[in-house]
């Protein structure tokens, strides 16, 4: 993970997780996903029973997702996938990583649209929940990889795969030569919406962009792992890794999710290069705040209403980075912790890890140790007033045993006390 240098100033957003909202806004809105039905409301005897019935939905849905019904495999899948966003339950899947790997594997290889796209999905929560893993995700990187460079897969599926490559990369890798190689993998698809020789934007349908919003998105979060010398070269290089002037030109396309993305990487690209030189890329700057200045007040009423907010408030915050030194700074509160987004690498990962778990984001941060590092968390905090001893079923069944056998005897004793008095 790249350590990023404090910055001048802060714009602070104070977020509670504890809400009903499941999707993840920009930077310069909340950030909300969605807060989790609390299991430890109310005895024992409900959270046993509770944990009993998620593992035996678990298994029962590791075996649907076996038949040879494709819908009912599509909906063993959602089974899963939702458990694993909702739970932290790495202990419980050690022993089922190489069933459910299999499971992904056969469902990216023979299903098609849906199946495919749930099976992406699964992959993903799989590393996260069993803290990456190199034989997880080189096998399914593999195969992803297949389906991404096959112009025959539709281009939402090879979108989605892009996305879970991105984030498989980025859970496991620590080779630097690995994810520079991934990333000009992105870019050879991107590039479809550089501008061409007479600087106008290429024709692109929507199809293929929210391919190239896929690609540049997995493009970003990768650049956040690489150090800031090493990403200062490969940039300035332009060889290497895309160079800014073809980055600045997507700012120009008619595609309102590509202007945005790009946006936020150009920040992290010039965030990182900061931490090692100052004034890296400063030349590019004046025009850079004339751009961003035009789309964060962008009124053009051609444009979708919705579109339009929405790109303002993205570049306003890419705006006052430039300007200021300002960083969009957010807190997410979840039960007594707080995460501090602060820099822009860290706002983008906690962004893409949000768009995987999904509403189960509450339980993760406080239970999954390896997501907590990531985010750097530190250790689970246990939270020791509050903690009491849980008894097992059978200790519960013999205390209560032994409770009814000494109340039986009582009563005996004083029927008996009767009997006598009546006698």
């Amino acid at each position: 993970m790249s350590k990023n240098k404090t910055k001048k100033g802060k714009a602070r957003v104070n977020v509670d997780l504890h809400s009903d909202s499941d999707s993840v806004n920009d930077m310069a809105s909340v950030y909300s996903c969605g807060s989790l039905e609390d299991d430890n409301n109310g005895d024992d005897t409900h959270l046993l029973s509770a944990s009993e019935k998620y593992e035996e939905k678990l298994l029962q849905a590791i075996e649907s997702a076996t038949e040879k019904s494709t819908q009912t495999r599509i909906q063993a899948l959602k089974i899963i996938i939702e458990i694993l966003q909702h739970r932290h339950i790495a202990d419980f899947l050690e022993d089922r990583k190489f069933t459910i790997m299999d499971i992904v594997e056969k469902s990216l290889r023979r299903g098609k649209g849906l199946e495919q796209d749930m099976a992406t999905r699964l992959a993903t929560l799989l590393a996260i929940q069993l803290g990456g893993g190199d034989s997880i995700s080189s096998t399914l990187c593999q195969i992803l990889t297949s389906i991404l460079q096959n112009p025959t897969s539709s281009y939402s599926v090879r979108a989605i795969s892009c996305t879970a490559i991105a984030m498989l990369h980025f859970l496991n890798s620590d080779n630097i030569g690995d994810i520079v190689g991934t990333m000009q993998q992105f870019e050879q698809i991107f590039a479809g919406s550089y501008l061409k020789g007479d600087q106008t934007a290429p024709t692109v349908s929507e199809d293929v962009a929210q391919l190239h919003v896929s690609a540049l998105s997995g493009y970003g979060l990768l650049a956040t792992l690489i150090p800031a010398g090493d990403f200062c070269s490969y940039v300035t290089n332009g060889s290497v890794l895309s160079s800014i002037k073809n980055l600045i030109g997507l700012l120009q396309s008619p595609h309102v999710d590509v202007r945005m993305t790009c946006g936020e990487i150009i920040a992290i690209i010039l965030e990182c290069g900061r931490v090692y030189d100052e004034e890296f890329m400063c030349a590019y700057v004046p025009d850079l705040i004339e751009l961003t200045s035009e789309l964060a007040k962008d009124s053009q009423k051609f444009r979708a209403k919705k579109e339009r907010k929405a790109q303002r408030a993205s570049f306003r915050d890419v705006l006052r980075y430039l300007e200021e030194n300002i960083t969009p700074e957010i807190q997410i509160r979840f039960g007594k912790e707080t995460l501090d987004l602060c820099t822009w690498s860290i706002a983008i990962q906690y962004e893409k890890l949000c768009d995987v778990i999904g509403p189960g984001i509450t339980t993760h941060l406080t239970e999954n140790e390896f997501l907590r590092d990531i985010l750097q968390l530190g250790s689970k905090v246990v939270d020791t007033k509050s903690m009491t001893v849980k008894q097992s079923k059978l200790e519960r069944h013999l205390i209560n045993a032994a409770s009814f056998k000494a109340r039986t005897l009582s009563l005996k004793k004083n029927r008996d006390k009767r009997s006598a008095v009546f006698n």
